[in-house]
């Protein structure tokens, strides 16, 4: 509407309507104020407040399909190609330690089993950076290398939490690139 929104819901045959003020709020704010207008929004019913739990079963076509893209199309190409898997815009909510915590063990899980994959950072680090900003929550991924000996290394970071480990076996990987913001 011109000047404001409809929310329509339809289990309960009501109407809520909203503000230009609080329209622009929501698309233009801090994260500050979307979440106090979630707030509101989940008074009135119109909005839950539990996220919903993520299907893990995602994870290993993802996993495998990024596993080939590398393996076919080369690692920086697939860098390349994470604008248009990986949306660009973010919650307002921030992710949990406990959230990111469970995409890992999934990631993890899938990778091992596996035989195609076994374990490859690259596809896990990837897989990770896609499903978490799908699911709009902030993440960054990694690529570092290690002179002596000379080892490369990715992975993706959120809320603290690093898929895979960012020192594998104890050795610390300088990041030499960086990407945030859905590949951009």
């Amino acid at each position: 509407m011109s000047d404001g929104a409809l929310i329509a819901d339809w289990k309960r045959t009501r109407f809520l309507g909203m503000a230009e003020a609080d329209v622009r709020k929501f698309a233009e704010g801090s994260p500050e104020e979307r979440a106090e207008l979630i707030t509101v929004l989940m008074r009135a019913g119109c909005a839950t407040g539990r996220r919903k739990e993520r299907a893990d079963a995602r994870v290993g076509p993802w996993l495998r399909g990024v596993h080939l893209l590398v393996r076919t199309l080369g690692f920086g190409r697939v860098l390349r190609l994470l604008s248009l898997a990986a949306p660009g815009y973010t919650r307002a909510d921030l992710p949990s330690e406990e959230e990111v915590g469970r995409l890992k063990r999934a990631v993890q899980m899938h990778s091992r089993m596996s035989w195609l994959v076994n374990g490859d950072c690259k596809s896990e680090a990837v897989t990770a950076f896609v499903l978490l900003r799908r699911y709009g929550l902030h993440a960054v991924l990694h690529v570092g290398v290690h002179e002596h000996p000379f080892a490369m290394h990715a992975w993706t970071t959120s809320a603290g939490v690093c898929i895979p480990d960012a020192d594998p076996g104890g050795h610390a990987f300088t990041p030499v690139l960086s990407i945030d913001c859905g590949g951009q």
